[in-house]
């Protein structure tokens, strides 16, 4: 008889544990990501949607942003490391920099990614909330937004990340 009623309350701790985890599961699934469109720096434009099928780095910063600048040659490093494999990163400049601003800091720098002049916030609107910069936000083939950092990202657990994501049909 006990060994009945202890199998009878593994069973339910069973059964809630998998009830939980499914509501988790849920709760977790990503996101899709908002079909914003933007104007590169060359004047042409795009949209998110037109990215389905890569792994996306949308990068929110500001040239005044000094947390924003430290991380770029990171963000470099990780867009040189993926780019021939599906890889695209979007660094998207808030509406408050001044245009002449993002040009020459992409320009001194050689930016080899995407370059996005936010002038309306409507790209960072769209991706809300963007509370302060630099916010990251990784996209998976998709176009559902799988992980969103705040702050400089751990570039480690990033590329394993994006690693694992390419890796995904």
């Amino acid at each position: 008889m006990k060994l009945t009623r202890h199998l009878a309350v593994a069973l339910s701790v069973l059964a809630i544990l998998a009830a939980a985890f499914g509501g988790y599961a849920w709760i977790s699934r990503p996101e899709a990501a908002p079909d914003a469109t933007f104007t590169r720096l060359d004047g042409s434009r795009s949209s998110i949607a037109q990215l389905k099928g890569q792994v996306v780095l949308v990068n929110f910063w500001a040239t005044t942003c000094t947390t924003c600048v430290h991380e770029m040659p990171r963000v470099v490093a990780t867009h040189e490391k993926f780019k021939s494999r599906g890889f695209e990163t979007l660094a998207v400049a808030m509406s408050y920099d001044p245009p002449a601003s993002v040009i020459h800091f992409a320009e001194s720098r050689r930016l080899p990614f995407t370059v996005v002049i936010d002038n309306t916030g409507s790209v960072a609107r769209s991706f809300a909330p963007i509370e302060g910069t630099p916010t990251t936000v990784l996209l998976n083939k998709r176009g559902e937004i799988v992980k969103r950092y705040v702050g400089e990202p751990d570039f480690v657990a990033l590329q394993a990340l994006v690693e694992r994501l390419l890796a995904e049909s």
